[in-house]
């Protein structure tokens, strides 16, 4: 723990940034509602924000974290940070799965009645539930959160944070997530983060009180088993 209170202490530019974007978010959501607060942040829609959104979306996709899971394994060969970014992957991927099979909650595509929001981008596949929370949001904070803790150069804790909400910001544009989705999809993607930050710091140490666990003392096997082995 001594580890991770350290570690969230060098990067406090990062967090200080989240914690003020989530408060001014959830504020704007409370103050506007739902609806409003989706078509707020939906008024300009230029062609080259489309094209730029529609591309920059895949920084929150599986495919992107894996590769760059694979990056930090197979080039970087930065052992400890492959495994800290695939546990937030995994752990966020997981989480955000299972809060969506409970709160079935529709997408702006399934949400808006026809003609209420003409937004829509052509050519972008829209689906129609499963909402709650933003899977790509998740992730993208997942992986910033796990490279503001292990990278060594802190000046770019403001473009790593710009660019994980970025990500959250182009599913509200993309009408495939409304601002809760967002807002509760970056919360679960840094907690992920730490918690997968801590677990490939103590991998070893971990999987040693694991064996210890499954380990019987000698003194706790009786004579006759011993040789009945």
């Amino acid at each position: 723990m001594q580890k991770i209170s350290a570690a969230l202490n060098h990067n406090k530019i990062y967090f200080g940034g989240l914690l003020t974007i989530l408060l001014a978010a959830t504020l704007f959501l409370i103050m506007s509602g739902k609806e409003a607060a989706f078509i707020s942040l939906n008024s300009y829609h230029p062609f080259y924000l489309n094209v730029f959104f529609i591309n920059y979306t895949f920084m929150g996709d599986g495919i992107f974290a894996l590769c760059l899971v694979a990056l930090m394994f197979f080039y970087f060969k930065r052992k400890q940070c492959g495994f800290a970014l695939l546990y937030s992957f995994l752990i966020s991927g997981l989480a955000a799965q299972l809060l969506k099979n409970m709160f079935n909650s529709p997408r702006p595509k399934l949400y808006f009645e026809a003609g209420t929001y003409l937004n829509f981008i052509d050519g972008v596949t829209l689906s129609g539930s499963s909402s709650f929370p933003s899977g790509h949001t998740a992730t993208a904070f997942a992986i910033a959160t796990v490279l503001i803790l292990m990278i060594k150069n802190k000046n770019r804790q403001l473009l790593i944070l710009m660019a994980a909400a970025l990500v959250g910001y182009s599913r509200i544009y993309l009408a495939q997530h409304f601002l809760l989705d967002v807002i509760i999809g970056a919360l679960l993607g840094s907690l992920s983060g730490i918690l997968a930050f801590y677990l490939a710091q103590n991998r070893i140490s971990i999987k040693r009180s694991i064996k210890k666990m499954h380990q019987v003392p000698s003194e706790l096997v009786s004579p006759a088993a011993m040789q009945a082995g």
